[in-house]
């Protein structure tokens, strides 16, 4: 198993043959289910990688204005863009940049909708409803729990909708299967059918994990064929984001010393968890480790060659346990977090000035690419 040994700092890997396999399957999942499959920003904005993107899929969604800009200018194609609250002084920019606009809620949709037409009078709006039901079992990442500031639930809908809104966009999920569509979908239809005849696309959001190796894509399909032949009148829409970066790189880091307290080695890292891999320590989510077991549970002294792995912010919790190792681990030595492309390059901070990863991509012949290098400067002009 490759170890990167021709690298020497801290770097995030894609492996191009990885992406185009994950590519590949969602761009079939569409195909044959009649959908349209958009890359969610959120997860993965790698825009250097779009060139190989646009061979698959044809759009986006955004979050903001700068993802709708990046769309736009970037991928080359106008957004599928949500907010929980747009702003005066950006909506028309993100108007501009958007070929579809779902407002979070009845007010926003009031404020904005004439000005949003003004601005791009062929953008398609939405509205954003709430099903009151999600298997997210993590209330961090739950957009549907009690009191949630998402959506518009279906009391609060009129019986007839405003003639410009064309669309219902509907969140409720989290790297789940698609067992948890179909039940998700039950909820959904129950409370929301009735409106399905005064629209032209329902959006289903993201989380459905098709690229996840346990995942039964058979079911999606048929859940979205069935779907469809009960309401022709309906484009769907799926916009998942870790599907499309799920396996398909990791970051690459070194040991750069070892302590050791009470009888528990820490191997410190040139990453940081709290900087570099912020959901591990948010969420949390448990990274696997290249050629190491993780080890549940508190620390067991006993076990030979056991590590908790510490990041090299002043953070005293940035750090995880424990990993069992097949040998002493050495200063130097390269040290792998798999799964490491989604929610970790477009999460990550500078906390402390700490030199950020760089970002590399393997191409099909086994080249490596650097696609970017951070500095000083990148620092600096933050706060510029």
């Amino acid at each position: 198993m490759d170890t990167f040994q021709q690298i020497n700092k801290p770097v995030y890997v894609l492996e191009e043959q990885r992406l185009r396999n994950n590519l590949s399957l969602i761009s079939e999942v569409a195909r044959t289910g009649g959908i349209d499959i958009i890359l969610a920003f959120k997860a993965y904005a790698l825009w250097k990688t779009f060139p190989i993107f646009r061979e698959y899929i044809r759009a986006t969604t955004a979050s903001s204005l700068s993802e709708a800009k990046l769309a736009l200018l970037e991928f080359g194609s106008k957004a599928h863009t949500f907010s929980p609250a747009y702003t005066d002084y950006e909506i028309d920019e993100i108007a501009h940049c958007s070929s579809h606009l779902t407002f979070n809620s009845l007010s926003q949709y009031q404020r904005y909708h004439q000005r949003v037409r003004q601005a791009n009078s062929e953008i398609s709006l939405g509205i954003r409803i709430n099903p009151e039901y999600s298997e997210i079992e993590t209330d961090l990442y739950n957009p549907c729990a009690p009191g949630t500031r998402f959506g518009v639930s279906a009391d609060k809908l009129p019986e007839i909708l405003p003639e410009d809104i064309e669309g219902f966009h509907c969140h409720c999920h989290c790297e789940n299967g698609s067992d948890v569509f179909q039940r998700t979908l039950t909820h959904i239809e129950d409370k929301f059918a009735k409106w399905f005849p005064q629209i032209k696309w329902i959006n289903f959001g993201g989380g459905h994990l098709m690229t996840r190796k346990d995942y039964d894509i058979p079911l999606l399909i048929q859940i979205l064929t069935d779907f469809k032949k009960k309401y022709p009148n309906l484009h769907v829409i799926l916009e998942p984001g870790s599907a499309f970066g799920w396996q398909t790189g990791s970051l690459v880091s070194q040991v750069v010393d070892v302590v050791e307290d009470k009888g528990i080695k820490t191997a410190i890292l040139n990453v940081s968890f709290t900087c570099h891999m912020p959901d591990c320590l948010e969420m949390p989510y448990w990274p696997s480790v290249r050629n190491a077991k993780v080890i549940e549970g508190r620390y067991d002294k006993s076990i030979p060659y056991l590590y908790r792995l510490g990041g090299n912010s002043c953070l005293s919790g940035d750090f995880m346990e424990s990993w069992q190792f097949d040998h002493e681990l050495q200063i130097g030595e390269n040290i792998i977090f798999e799964d490491m492309l989604h929610y970790t390059t477009v999460k990550t901070n500078m906390f402390n000035g700490i030199t950020h990863p760089s970002i590399g991509i393997v191409h099909l012949n086994g080249e490596l690419e650097i696609l970017k290098d951070f500095g000083y400067e990148d620092y600096r002009d933050r706060m510029d």
